[in-house]
């Protein structure tokens, strides 16, 4: 989960789609360049240990633009596999 909030504040799509797990990635991704993250907030985990293949974040992240200043409350599903952990889908709240 950091790891893809630090590809979002660093304007990376590349990364986050090879962190998203292929039956639910999009084909492309555009980030909105004026859109600047800048906070990172773990609320709670569920699983995602070392020993699981599945886990739960809840996160929120600050934003702001020039106008604009706001949050982003989710809770992502993750699942690995060979190893690697990749994002499934989220709620946002």
């Amino acid at each position: 989960m950091r790891s893809r909030f630090t590809a979002f504040a660093l304007g990376l799509p590349e990364y986050l789609l090879l962190t998203w797990h292929p039956r639910t990635r999009p084909d492309e991704l555009t980030l909105d360049p004026a859109q600047r993250w800048t906070r990172l907030d773990i609320v709670s985990t569920r699983a995602g240990g070392p020993f699981d293949s599945r886990g739960t974040v809840a996160f929120r992240a600050w934003w702001r633009t020039d106008d604009e200043r706001g949050t982003l409350e989710e809770t992502s599903d993750f699942v690995r596999e060979q190893g690697r952990w990749y994002y499934l889908d989220g709620v946002v709240a």
